[in-house]
């Protein structure tokens, strides 16, 4: 069987070929352009426990085209369809049978053919650029990625799945944007790439170190956007107004559930105060130095520093002994091979990073289900704080915030008519 399929009879007798597992990379338009303003060209489909792969023709101008429903018909029939993005895959098919094994691979490699490169040098702007790429270039580039990841193709932690599903979630909301103020602090390479009708959209990188995403995309980081500029009065509502939910003392909580410490989120800073004999805003400072550089000999004698020391020093243990580590609710594995310059508290630190997104996921899907079909979205999303676009009309208010008391959070909130809070 030839690996170009042009129409449903080519596409049927490769359905006929019975196999269970499949490994699909999506060929989208363009490369750099958000994959929710983007569209499909080609599909690459290898087969697990076949010898070659195949690529299915949507809109290409060297072929004939398929109906895109007859492809997610397709990949409904199968057990299980590997994806090395399934953020990005869940905006061109949508699908249950799907598995993320890019967070157990190393690090990608890039492997674009020369003929990528000429076409992206030449034509950075084009939009629909993979549409004149030779199809045979695609399918050699793709080839060459399977090769990268198929001995990963194998079942992978399901909180995965999750975590994609999740950040899709919010990227798919975008942010609305106030031209007026956003061209005067942002210069894009190309609006087209990630703005359409006054809508931003972010794209989380779910493969950071220790879990916790990044968010930036056509050179804006979101993830760190000032303060003190007014770049923020950029970012508006579409309905009545955003409401910013900032979780308190996140990881001195949680590391007090990692300990089983009983103590409520807002006596934290309080009790460390009172046994340090400071004021409370000198005791958040020296709590986020004990936390994140090592606990000072002089205050290890309170109860929570004398166990969260215990509690990295076994997790260091482990570490050395066994040569990795299992993080708390994401099950993500920190392996001592692929770590550098990892000591005790730097590793600790790695945990409390992995379970803040861990838990946040939780939280986030928890909020999602009271969203759904909802006006209300939830479009930002950095580390501690949750920005919501709210619509009034739906009172959802206290819906959201008794998700963060279900998970023992003490939280603070803003509303504002932009972002600049």
């Amino acid at each position: 069987m030839f690996w170009l399929l042009e129409n449903t009879s080519q596409l049927k007798q490769f359905y006929n070929k019975g196999y269970d597992e499949i490994f699909v990379e999506v060929i989208p338009f363009h490369d750099l352009v958000h994959p929710k303003l983007n569209k499909v060209s080609l599909v690459y489909i290898r087969p697990v426990k076949g010898r070659k792969g195949f690529i299915i023709c949507i809109d290409h101008s060297e072929t004939m085209s398929i109906d895109k429903s007859h492809i997610l018909a397709l990949f409904k029939t199968y057990k299980t369809v590997y994806t090395t993005d399934q953020k990005n895959f869940l905006y061109y098919f949508t699908l249950n049978n799907l598995v993320d094994i890019s967070f157990n691979a190393p690090e990608f490699r890039e492997v674009n053919t020369n003929a990528h490169t000429f076409f992206y040098t030449n034509h950075p702007s084009k939009l629909d650029i993979n549409r004149l790429i030779p199809v045979v270039k695609h399918y050699e580039k793709c080839e060459n990625i399977y090769k990268q990841y198929k001995e990963y193709c194998y079942e992978q932690n399901k909180f995965y799945s999750k975590i994609s599903k999740v950040f899709y979630a919010i990227e798919n909301n975008g942010i609305n944007i106030n031209r007026k103020y956003f061209d005067k602090h942002f210069e894009l390479p190309n609006d087209s790439f990630s703005i359409n009708n006054s809508r931003i959209y972010t794209s989380y990188n779910l493969h950071t170190t220790t879990g916790r995403p990044s968010n930036a995309f056509n050179s804006i980081n979101f993830a760190a956007l000032g303060k003190d500029n007014g770049s923020r009065k950029s970012f508006v509502p579409r309905n009545n107004h955003f409401l910013e939910i900032d979780i308190s003392a996140y990881h001195p909580t949680l590391a007090a559930q990692l300990i089983s410490y009983p103590t409520h989120p807002e006596q934290i800073y309080a009790e460390f105060a009172k046994v340090a004999k400071v004021g409370i805003k000198e005791a958040k400072e020296l709590m986020f130095r004990q936390l994140y550089g090592g606990i000072m000999d002089k205050y290890k004698f309170w109860d929570y520093f004398e166990q969260v020391q215990d509690y990295i020093d076994k997790l260091w243990n482990q570490y050395q002994t066994v040569g990795y580590i299992n993080c708390p609710v994401s099950g993500h594995i920190f392996h001592k091979s692929k770590l550098e310059n990892v000591n005790s508290n730097k590793l600790f630190n790695y945990v409390l990073q992995n379970l803040e997104t861990s838990n946040n996921v939780k939280i986030i899907w928890d909020i999602l289900k009271i969203l759904k079909g909802k006006n209300t979205k939830l479009v930002l999303y950095t580390y501690d704080a949750f920005l919501f676009d709210m619509d009034e009309n739906e009172n959802l208010t206290e819906d959201i915030k008794q998700v963060f008391d279900k998970y023992k959070l003490s939280i603070k909130t803003k509303i504002g008519h932009n972002y600049d809070f």
